[in-house]
């Protein structure tokens, strides 16, 4: 499965460089990020992070502008849950969406969602670049994951996102 992706991912990234050379206007990004969960809810109730458990994801991916206004985004993120002493790897994100530019700095991605956990679902996104710099961007994001599968109820939560991109 995961070579079904790296080959998706290859001629993505071949269409890319075919089509980047011949339009000026469009541009490829890269970013890395941190990302906190802070409320999931279910038909169980609320859940918090930072409370019983500690989750954390490192999201990192390709943003590829066709336009400057719209735009396709490559995201994988790793996901760590510490809990009673221990911390693993709970479940590696397979994060594609489209961008949208929604001026001053903010843009919309939406995203699906396919985790190696057996969950699936959707991810809106709404994005804000607070600082710019000569060779980089920092932005905060906020994350709106809702969840469906794997025999466990549908879950949506709110995180919060810091990241640089380049």
């Amino acid at each position: 499965m995961f070579r079904k992706y790296l080959l998706v991912l290859f001629v993505l990234l071949a269409h890319v460089n075919i089509s980047f050379s011949q339009n000026s206007t469009q541009k490829i990004g890269v970013y890395a990020s941190i990302v906190h969960p802070i409320v999931t809810l279910s038909s169980d109730g609320p859940s918090y992070n930072f409370k019983d458990y500690y989750v954390v994801g490192f999201p990192f991916g390709i943003n590829y502008w066709k336009t400057s206004n719209v735009g396709f985004s490559f995201e994988l993120a790793p996901f760590i849950k510490s809990e009673n002493g221990s911390s693993k790897m709970s479940y590696l994100l397979f994060h594609p969406g489209v961008l949208v530019a929604l001026g001053k700095g903010y843009t919309f991605v939406g995203r699906m969602a396919f985790e190696t956990s057996g969950r699936y679902g959707i991810t809106p996104v709404f994005n804000k670049v607070f600082a710019k710099g000569k060779t980089c961007n920092y932005f905060i994001a906020v994350p709106l994951p809702v969840r469906f599968g794997n025999d466990k109820p549908t879950t949506a939560s709110v995180g919060l996102q810091f990241g640089i991109s380049f």
